[in-house]
């Protein structure tokens, strides 16, 4: 087992080496000018010259990467091109406003999801199992925006249950006023709960056809406990595969919900690199979330080990 993590750990070095490579290359083969974007009406060419002689855009590509990469070991992340501040300042309240609200989505949406797909699974063709089909089907066919406008219509607007918008004044936090959390948490419960229950429900279904399975029903073990000692830890493993990859996506990718919600994450501030040209926070942003998927995938692959004996003698 250490010697799995050592190689696996390796492995994610790698492929974050790889990637801040690929993401810094896309950087400088994107339009547009941050010295432009930065002085706006003030643009003269004394001013643009002067910008990027601060900012060492006149330097070859492969210094700048070289001493970006340097300050990424040493736990620099640089400073902020536009706001002028160190990214790791920035990065903290960010990844602590995304974090609230992924574990705010993962509390509530995984365990209803598990719980439902394993109910419908070994239930096929009832009328309960119909219902949350459907209900699984209308949430993976909705878009994000789209449930979030919906929720921000009828919570915000027709009802006055929840501010419609999830902004945040200086000094406030999620948990200072964790109302702001909640349509942007069931929006993200909405599609966690739709393609965790269906991967749920269908590993459930084709378990529960499986000979083992059958031979120990026939045996009259109650089914609570084949349920628990031979059907969740065999039909688990696809789903743990769906829940870490969701993880990387709730952590970092969550740019329509933010945006819909107007809430200050790394989705919004992603997004707001991208337009502002700030190539500093922007390769910052994509190795954290590459970092979370590759973390993810690795607990993933522990937590199969975890649930089947086969995977640890291998």
């Amino acid at each position: 087992m250490i010697r799995y993590l050592v190689r696996r750990l390796g492995l994610i070095l790698i492929t974050l080496l790889v990637i801040s490579l690929a993401i810094f290359a896309v950087v400088e083969i994107l339009p547009g000018d941050v010295a432009k974007m930065m002085l706006k009406q003030d643009a003269t060419d004394a001013a643009l010259h002067r910008i990027r002689e601060q900012l060492g855009l006149y330097r070859p590509w492969y210094e700048r990467y070289f001493d970006w990469m340097g300050g990424v070991l040493r736990g620099d992340l640089g400073d902020s091109y536009v706001m002028g501040v160190p990214i790791t300042e920035i990065l903290g309240r960010r990844v602590a406003h995304s974090l609230a609200l992924a574990l705010f989505a993962l509390i509530f949406g995984i365990p209803l999801a598990v719980f439902a797909g394993v109910w419908a699974g070994i239930r096929p063709d009832t009328r309960g199992d119909r219902i949350v089909s459907a209900v699984g089907m209308v949430g993976i066919s909705l878009p994000e925006f789209v449930t979030g406008v919906v929720f921000m219509m009828v919570f915000g607007t027709w009802l006055s249950l929840l501010p419609p918008s999830s902004a945040m004044l200086p000094g406030e936090t999620p948990w200072t006023r964790p109302q702001i959390l909640v349509m942007p948490a069931l929006t993200l419960t909405v599609v966690l709960f739709a393609y965790i229950m269906r991967m749920t429900r269908a590993n459930v279904m084709e378990v529960m056809q499986s000979p083992y399975v059958r031979t120990a029903i026939l045996k009259g073990i109650p089914m609570r406990q084949v349920i628990r000692r031979h059907v969740l830890p065999n039909s688990m493993l696809p789903t743990i595969t769906i829940i870490a990859a969701n993880m990387g996506y709730m952590f970092g990718g969550l740019i329509i919900v933010e945006n819909v919600f107007a809430y200050p994450g790394l989705g919004q501030l992603l997004l707001w690199s991208i337009q502002q040209r700030d190539f500093p926070m922007l390769e910052s942003l994509v190795l954290l979330v590459a970092g979370t998927y590759a973390f993810s995938n690795l607990v993933a692959d522990l937590s199969y080990a975890a649930l089947d004996p086969r995977i640890r003698v291998s």
